[in-house]
């Protein structure tokens, strides 16, 4: 089974996940490309496969030479983003992309007006949606490439490896895939997440991060008599909306700045409730946005009452690049890697997270690479199949490179 065969295989299974959930994995239906994953592995010839009861799979590629080497691991995640429906999705493969618009269905187009980084991929085939549904490539590219890696390296044993233990687990795009993740288990003294975007995007800093929940409590009364008695919780909420800075949302900011970002809205005059997450790289900044916030909430409670707002705000994970750079032979590792199967690096900072991030600060060094997907959790997400056998060469070299890390 090629790479793409493999890919397209599991985008015929709906992973999405689901915030509004407390249970683990968020959804059923998780589960079922769990077993499915399971049973592949299985057949693929690794041992130690195995599925846990809360939906993360574990395996083992035995090493093939004997010495003191590292016993290095591969993660990516398998649910796919609440933000865009992940069911009946319809992949087309565009060979030798043209540069031209691509008609994902009738009256929907992927144009590189819009996408300019269609551009840099052409000649190449791209796998895209039908434009109704997100692709999965956040991240089934980053399995298909890691299952696909272990294969090879099983049909070529004149490549020396060490042990390689790879995972999968449910729920990272709610920001819970590493929560049950077992690192003692695991048994790895490094990892890396398969789970970043374009072709060598290499990634050891991301943001700090924090939800805000906001809860405002309002007085409903007959519009017609409503005079000193109604308190309008639609009203407060968008005037709590107010009090962040403008010029400090996701589509005004860039690089390292940080942002509060409303998620939604729901309200009525009697309760609003709004949901927001925090970022910031620089933690001192994560901190002061995190006070500023429930200070809003605070300022509002003396204007309209003790109790009229509630603020609960709960941190979700940090930058890994202060347990990184104590490690940087991590790095170094995998910029060899890229260097020597052809791929340039590019060493940016994540606007986002990983589960590499909370790993990391549960004892296991974890940078991000490149998996190959462009415009993530949307209908107009697309994976070059070229990127896909790239990352693939890459993890290979790793391993490579590892059996002869303590030589």
């Amino acid at each position: 089974m090629d790479i793409t065969t493999r890919f397209l295989n599991y985008t015929k299974f709906d992973t999405q996940s689901s915030e509004d959930s407390e249970t683990v994995p968020s959804t059923s239906k998780q589960l079922l490309f769990a077993e499915y994953l399971k049973k592949e592995l299985e057949h693929e010839g690794l041992d130690d496969v195995e599925l846990d009861d809360k939906g993360y799979i574990y395996a083992t590629l035995k090493a093939n030479v004997k010495g003191n080497i590292p016993t290095i691991g591969f993660i990516s995640h398998y649910d796919t983003s609440p933000d865009c429906s992940g069911a009946n999705i319809k992949p087309q493969i565009v060979k030798n992309y043209d540069g031209s618009d691509i008609l994902l269905s009738e009256g929907i187009v992927s144009s590189p007006k819009k996408f300019p980084e269609l551009l840099q991929h052409v000649g190449e085939d791209l796998i895209v949606t039908d434009g109704t549904t997100l692709l999965g490539a956040d991240d089934k590219a980053g399995i298909a490439e890691i299952v696909q890696a272990m294969v090879w390296l099983q049909e070529h044993k004149e490549v020396k490896h060490g042990k390689i233990r790879i995972a999968f687990n449910p729920d990272e795009e709610i920001g819970m895939g590493a929560h049950h993740f077992d690192v003692d288990k695991f048994g790895c003294e490094w990892a890396y997440t398969m789970d970043g975007g374009d072709v060598g995007e290499l990634e050891f800093e991301n943001f700090n991060a924090a939800s805000a929940k906001i809860t405002i409590k309002g007085v409903s009364v007959h519009p017609g008599y409503a005079k000193g008695k109604m308190v309008n919780a639609n009203a407060l909420a968008a005037e709590f909306a107010k009090m962040l800075p403008e010029d400090e949302t996701p589509e005004t900011t860039e690089g390292y700045q940080g942002f509060y970002h409303l998620l939604g809205i729901q309200s009525n005059i009697e309760q609003a409730k709004l949901s927001y997450i925090i970022r910031d790289h620089d933690r001192d900044r994560f901190e002061d946005r995190k006070r500023f916030i429930q200070k809003c909430a605070e300022q509002m409670n003396q204007q309209y009452g003790e109790g009229t707002v509630e603020c609960l705000v709960n941190d979700q994970y940090y930058n890994m690049k202060e347990k990184i750079d104590p490690q940087m032979h991590v790095i170094d590792l995998v910029l060899r890697a890229m260097q020597e199967v052809g791929v340039s690096p590019k060493v940016k900072p994540i606007r986002g997270g990983t589960d590499g991030a909370q790993l990391s600060f549960k004892g296991l060094p974890c940078p991000n690479i490149f998996a190959g997907g462009i415009n993530f959790h949307g209908p107009y997400e697309f994976v070059p199949v070229q990127s896909m056998e790239k990352a693939m060469q890459v993890i290979i070299k790793i391993c490579e490179l590892t059996a002869g890390y303590n030589d």
